[in-house]
């Protein structure tokens, strides 16, 4: 694994802390010399912290699926106000898709999977790619920055009812309006340019109510972009692969549920599709 800066000059104050874990495959003989897909990672942490249990181990899961995997260490904290993960989760799509050739990779190939806070950000770039201020802080054409694909894991959608207002005072300040606050709930973003996502729950998560992923596919599905949906009856917030190794200790076990776990082998048959064959 190998970390780099995102950025190369300071655009907003602090950006120069943030980083990108890099997995790579070496190239072999034996294997084939085709482009590989991408999976960028935005771990959860409610826009405070980005957490490990929703990092290496997201990545080791797609590696071990073909895809060359980036960790997203955003901005977060007060530094994070008035919307710097977006600008962050932008610059790291346009980071990979402008060094593709030298990380092996197809650039028309390139996902993004968040969890909690990180599956805000994962939905707020899927909606909001194209904005004009995008480019204008990046200096890129915003193409760069549009995402192929989006994984949403129990994901922070709204700050209205339902709403994980923690994330949302963090990504905006305490001090948010209600058209700022507005601005940021995805299932308000939703429009034709939105890209395809894949969206899971838990049933019982009362960190972050079911009703944000159900909000979110509704929004979908009124603008006509693909989907596809899955909400489990178990498993608490935070539940990260749902196995021996993303459950911590003080959990006493409970966030091993293979049941749940089967949400990385669905992801990865839906981004097979969606990246590859075109036919569900």
């Amino acid at each position: 694994m190998q970390t780099v800066r995102l950025y190369e000059k300071e655009i907003y104050e602090g950006c120069m802390d943030v980083s990108i874990e890099c997995y790579i495959h070496k190239s072999s003989p034996e294997l084939t010399a085709t482009p590989r897909p991408a999976m960028i990672v935005f771990p959860g942490g409610g826009y405070t912290f980005t957490s490990d249990r929703e990092a290496e181990p997201i990545a080791s899961a797609y590696f071990s699926e073909g895809y060359n995997c980036f960790v997203v260490r955003y901005i977060t904290g007060v530094r994070a106000q008035k919307n710097k993960p977006l600008f962050d989760a932008a610059a790291a799509i346009a980071y990979v898709r402008r060094y593709s050739s030298q990380y092996n990779i197809d650039s028309e190939k390139i996902a993004v999977i968040g969890f909690s806070a990180g599956g805000h950000l994962a939905g707020y770039i899927a909606t909001c790619w194209h904005l004009p201020i995008l480019s204008e802080l990046l200096g890129e054409d915003n193409i760069m920055f549009r995402p192929n694909a989006a994984i949403l894991s129990y994901p922070v959608i709204t700050g209205f009812d339902y709403s994980h207002s923690d994330s949302f005072d963090n990504l905006l300040g305490s001090d948010r309006t209600e058209k700022e606050t507005r601005a940021a709930s995805l299932e308000t973003l939703v429009s034709e340019k939105t890209v395809p996502c894949f969206i899971w729950h838990t049933a019982e998560d009362e960190t972050v109510p079911v009703e944000n992923s159900l909000l979110f596919a509704k929004a979908l599905s009124a603008h006509s972009i693909s989907y596809e949906l899955h909400i489990f009856p178990k498993g608490k917030h935070g539940i990260s692969r749902a196995n021996r190794e993303t459950t911590p200790d003080w959990s006493s076990g409970e966030y091993n549920r293979p049941y749940v776990a089967r949400w990385i082998p669905w992801s990865v048959e839906w981004l097979e599709n969606q990246l590859f064959s075109g036919s569900f």
